[in-house]
């Protein structure tokens, strides 16, 4: 089939929505379909970092000062969407794909309005959500309540509705959206790891060397948006009780934008037991991972969001951190030290419970390692294409 993709986004950017897009499209490409992504005029370009025939159709530079990459809402997307609109109308129009794969809640919108417009062309739409498009702006503090809320909150049940077929990332999503949808339908499609990119890796100490980590201490590793609805904060606060009670423990902290993590590891003089990692290519994650020993997601179920960095961790035999979420018990299993409490206390306890365990961290580091081939990218494409089906 032809599937004409439509991200609202910088794509390509080294953060958990980018991946998703991309690695469903290219284990889509490798079962023989032939992927256009639609997107913003920012963005890497993939080719430089994988071989693939997907091509990659942006839309005109004419707010070229718009340089975001990170996640979070911004008013200048609104112009940003109608222009693209305008892009996925052209694409479908001359490419004619069987098939609108579009991701997020405003790819959604916009695939929709596609769509309708050339309804004689019976083009299927397949809606791809990635979290609560209401709760991601409260997170990320665009939204806190009255009429806007409520607006928002019509709106994207509205979107909930759109769609021939509607995915998500996580359980907690899925269990949202059959609420919601007419015809109560939703399959869960959860991330997954591309382990080609974990092959023939140095060792853990040579590794180690490489980064100029601490080869004595145990590093625990968070990779990611450094933004509050992937709960930093929580992360932040924990650090600090961690650091007080175990000075053997060793903290990594990769991704972007790390502004306001500099800031806060300068206040608090922690130089000697965190290095920021900003940015990290998502291309380079499988080496700093190989080099951790415990691998950690403070997020929590508030943005309904999936945790894909956990099965990156699992790819790289780390045992995990996190909080007790559905999706986390999904893909963790055993593998997974479960905070007892969504708070900052409750990841410090579970962080000094696991480091100071090596037999638990290799037993735990052990079984993820195994189950991630449960979880590859080739097993999602394959139940994605039932869908097109």
């Amino acid at each position: 089939m032809k599937i004409l993709v439509i991200a609202p986004t910088p794509f390509f950017a080294d953060r958990g929505t980018h991946i998703r897009i991309l690695e469903e499209s290219l284990a889509l490409e490798k079962l023989g379909h032939s992927i256009i992504i639609a997107t913003y005029h920012i963005g890497s370009e993939i080719n430089s970092n994988v071989q693939t025939k997907i091509v990659v159709k942006r839309i005109r530079r004419l707010l070229f000062w718009y340089k975001k990459l990170e996640a979070g809402p911004d008013w200048q997307k609104i112009i940003l969407d109608l222009m693209l609109i305008r892009k996925a109308f052209h694409l479908a129009r001359t490419e004619r794909p069987d098939i609108i794969h579009a991701h997020l809640h405003e790819g959604v919108a916009l695939g929709w309005i596609v769509q309708k417009c050339l309804f004689w062309r019976k083009i299927k739409l397949v809606a791809d959500f990635h979290g609560s498009l209401t709760k991601e702006m409260v997170s990320h503090s665009y939204l806190n309540g009255g009429l806007l809320k409520s607006l928002f909150s019509f709106g994207e049940k509205w979107i909930d509705n759109m769609g021939d077929a509607a995915l998500t990332s996580s359980a907690e999503n899925t269990q949202e959206i059959k609420c919601i949808r007419s015809d109560h339908r939703v399959e869960t499609i959860l991330d997954g790891a591309n382990l080609s990119y974990y092959e023939k890796l140095p060792s853990r100490n040579a590794l180690k060397n490489e980064f100029e980590l601490p080869a004595n201490k145990v590093i625990v590793t968070y990779t990611g948006a450094l933004v509050p609805n992937k709960g930093v904060q929580y992360l932040q606060e924990a650090i600090l009780v961690v650091l007080e009670k175990n000075q053997n423990i060793f903290f990594v902290i990769a991704g972007f934008p790390a502004e306001d993590m500099n800031k806060f590891v300068d206040q608090n003089k922690l130089s000697d037991s965190v290095r920021i990692i900003s940015p990290l290519s998502y291309f380079k994650l499988p080496a700093i991972l190989a080099a951790s020993d415990i691998g950690v997601d403070p997020k929590d179920s508030s943005t309904l969001q999936a945790s894909g960095k956990i099965l990156q961790y699992m790819a790289a035999g780390l045992p995990v951190v996190c909080f007790d979420r559905q999706n986390n018990r999904t893909y963790l299993g055993a593998g997974g030290e479960f905070a007892q409490e969504v708070s900052a206390k409750g990841l410090a306890q579970a962080i000094l419970s696991l480091a100071g365990d090596e037999k638990k961290m290799s037993e735990k580091g052990a079984i993820n390692r195994e189950r991630i081939s449960d979880f590859s990218w080739e097993i999602s494409a394959k139940k994605i294409e039932e869908i097109y089906n």
